[in-house]
């Protein structure tokens, strides 16, 4: 130890050595001398041979300082200086000499308010200080890393800046609010960085920035400084077209797509589509099909592939896998441009416990319940969020409010809100805790929802909340001040559920089971209702959707024609799983590229030409969509032809002249002069026809019906025609359509 000894407290320079010392700004950095006649400097700076203070406004040297310790601890005195200035320090290692702005030097950058409202649970742009910023302090460039862990004894941030090494950057920590932050302007856009926390038992753990907002890829699962982009939107006229839409009475066709499976390249179809190559590849395929929507299913950083990205480690990073940021930002811009709306999977209903994230962060169960019974889920062994944590609230409303706000997605589509709802989800008796009036429901996790959907229906003009939700609860899609959740749709999983069951019936049997493709309308107008076919359906051996219809393949394909047919025509918005558009035989997997080549066999060609005909018609034809929620768009013709299994009903839109006709076989047997009641005294002509050849039908065709005045189904007039075996039919009046095609 030299004669500098004394600028250090006794003991002090043992504790900075060995990464020991928490208040660290109190020593390193610039001071006042005791004396407060002159300016202390002191630093630790790994395998430097000798350290001289330079002065930034002038760029002149003021001090060398004299080292302390030979693993690079330094100190010295500036002389007559008494007041603190701006300065870097000029460090020479045995082969090469650097010039680092010191860190310690800077003061708290945290605002009081945003930390207030992180604590209530009210902040919605956490991610603007949490994590690692980039910021400007008096001129100088830098990233501000901070990071909550108030159970953290002490919290280093470690990276290719400082080798790795926990004692180089100890943090500020903030006891008020368990903070923890350091400014840092030699750190790079593309550093890898984690944070090195000590917890309580005197334990070291390393983790992922929960904030971060780049990943590297597993298993280094490190987080990335990210880039100081400024990407520049070209959205405007779609923002203010999407603030001015009433989406609940306009058309809403949603492609899901998982972008790892949609399409590869590579010889064995090993690799992603880039964020360009599904800018010239995948938006052109949606225009052309005609969908409104896409869906990504999640994109949230995730080390397990088979996650499907369910399982989110990095709910800030946009995943590796497609490109960076600015890509994914292009990619939803170019998607506006070409008038497609774009909704993301989001998961704030649970998270796993890969020991770098959110399990356990700082050695105490942070984000998670520490009891099991409210903190783990058995289905997914997973952690489940506290949402009664204040802290933990802002975490997840900042992060929704992130991906609307950042990258201008138009809508989020909560995953598992099922599970979010109750306590007792998918537990038995005693593995359950009740709410505090000796109930089921999660109380704190529905005050978030609440919260949530009240925060981005106020902040985001236009956009829209989605719930996964398969229980029976009141109100999802009910507003807050009524007593609901404040969801803007949910999907209605109980058709789901009963019109697929009834599309894997034999034909023989369907008519015993007629109420699967009926009873949906019983409940049709207590929500808003999205029909769904989505990837959920189509894995862990149920099969494609194609796949679950019995019969040979032509069964098989006029079936499903007539099922999606059928789906288009009933009250609801609509979502359809990548693949089913063309009708893949095998089973979604996330590992491959869907069965593209299928597209040169006529039946798949069929099928693809018969949604992108029915997306067509939809979007033309207000009835198909503007009544969704009212009971006035819709009218059974006849719901109980049960011995024929043939379905038929009229779509209303609120100009009256707007209506159409859906009859639906599902069997194979061709009814002649089939009579169906006509809502006025026109001719009617068939707009479309899932058994036309060009769809890969029989050709059983109707052209123009003939309007006889015989009263029907409620109706005073009707017509006859030819129902096609398992075979969608759409009708409406000659006028309308003379009219559509003028």
């Amino acid at each position: 130890m030299t004669n500098n000894a004394p600028l250090f407290n006794q003991g002090s320079d043992i504790a900075i050595l060995k990464g020991d010392y928490t208040d660290v700004f109190s020593l390193l950095g610039m001071h006042k001398a005791p004396n407060g006649k002159s300016l202390i400097v002191r630093c630790f700076i790994k395998g430097a041979v000798s350290v001289e203070v330079i002065a930034i406004k002038d760029g002149k040297k003021v001090a060398e300082l004299s080292q302390v310790d030979e693993q690079g601890l330094f100190a010295g005195v500036m002389g007559r200086r008494v007041r603190p200035f701006l300065y870097s320090l000029k460090v020479t290692y045995p082969l090469s000499v650097e010039t680092i702005i010191d860190p310690y030097q800077f003061e708290s950058l945290l605002d009081a308010d945003d930390v207030y409202l992180f604590a209530e649970g009210k902040q919605q742009a956490s991610y603007q200080f949490l994590g690692a910023n980039w910021k400007q302090v008096n001129k100088v460039d830098g990233v501000l890393f901070c990071v909550w862990a108030p159970n953290a004894q002490r919290v280093s941030v470690v990276g290719d800046f400082n080798h790795w090494d926990p004692r180089q950057h100890v943090m500020r920590f903030h006891p008020s609010n368990g903070i923890w932050e350091i400014f840092l302007p030699n750190a790079k856009a593309g550093d890898f960085y984690k944070f090195y926390i000590v917890n309580q038992y005197g334990e070291s753990i390393e983790k992922s920035d929960p904030y971060a907002k780049a990943m590297e890829a597993a298993p280094g699962n490190s987080s990335i400084v990210p880039a100081n982009s400024q990407y520049q939107w070209k959205d405007s006229k779609w923002l203010t077209k999407r603030a001015n839409t009433q989406l609940h009475q306009a058309p809403m066709s949603t492609y899901e797509v998982h972008l790892a499976s949609w399409k590869r390249k590579g010889e064995w179809g090993e690799s992603y589509l880039s964020y360009d190559a599904l800018i010239s590849e995948l938006i052109p395929y949606i225009v052309e099909m005609g969908f409104t929507h896409l869906q990504l299913m999640p994109i949230c950083e995730y080390p397990f592939d088979g996650s499907w990205g369910y399982q989110p480690v990095g709910l800030y990073a946009a995943t590796y896998r497609f490109g960076d940021p600015d890509g994914l930002k292009a990619f939803v811009d170019a998607c506006h441009k070409h008038q497609i709306a774009v909704l993301l999977d989001w998961v704030p209903a649970h998270f796993p416990k890969d020991p770098h994230g959110l399990s356990k962060f700082d050695g105490s169960c942070l984000y998670e319940h520490e009891d099991p019974r409210q903190g783990e889920h058995p289905d997914w062994d997973t952690l489940i969020f506290n949402y009664g944590r204040g802290e933990v609230q802002s975490f997840l409303l900042s992060n929704a409010c992130y991906w609307l706000s950042e990258f201008h997605f138009d809508g989020l589509r909560l995953d598992a809100v099922s599970s979010m709802l109750y306590l007792d989800y998918s537990r038995q008796s005693g593995q359950w805790l009740p709410n505090e009036y000796g109930g089921r429901e999660n109380i704190k996790a529905i005050e978030f929802l609440k919260l949530l959907n009240e925060r981005i229906y106020a902040s985001f003009a236009g956009a829209t909340m989605i719930a996964e939700e398969s229980t029976a609860w009141p109100g999802v899609t009910n507003s807050t001040e009524k007593g609901g959740l404040g969801f803007g749709f949910k999907w209605n999983m109980g058709w789901m559920n009963d019109s697929l069951r009834y599309l894997a019936r034999d034909p023989i049997y369907r008519s015993h089971h007629h109420h699967e493709m009926t009873f949906a309308l019983v409940y049709a107008y207590t929500e808003q209702f999205i029909l769904s076919i989505s990837h959920d359906e189509v894995v862990h051996g149920k099969g494609s959707v194609l796949h679950k219809i019995p019969g040979d393949d032509w069964q098989k394909f006029a079936t499903l024609r007539a099922y999606i047919g059928m789906m288009w025509g009933q009250p609801g918005k609509k979502l359809l799983f990548m693949g089913t558009e063309f009708g893949q035989r095998d089973e979604w997997n996330h590992n491959q590229s869907l069965d593209w080549h299928l597209l040169q066999f006529a039946p798949h060609q069929g099928i693809q030409d018969w949604v992108k005909a029915l997306n067509g018609l939809y979007i033309s034809h207000p009835c198909l969509y503007e009544l969704d929620h009212q009971s006035t768009g819709f009218q059974w013709l006849d719901c109980d032809n049960s011995q024929d299994s043939v379905f038929s009903f009229i779509r209303y839109a609120q100009s009256s002249d707007d209506a159409l006709i859906f009859i639906i076989n599902m069997t194979p047997q061709v009814h002649h002069h089939f009579r169906i009641g006509l809502p006025t005294p026109n001719h009617y002509e068939e707009l479309l026809n899932s058994d036309a050849s060009q769809f890969g039908g029989s050709d059983v065709i109707n052209q123009t019906v003939i309007n006889d005045e015989v009263p029907w189904q409620g109706m005073e007039q009707s017509g006859l025609i030819t129902v096609p075996p398992l075979g969608c039919v759409v009708l409406a009046a000659s006028q309308l359509v003379t009219n559509n095609e003028a």
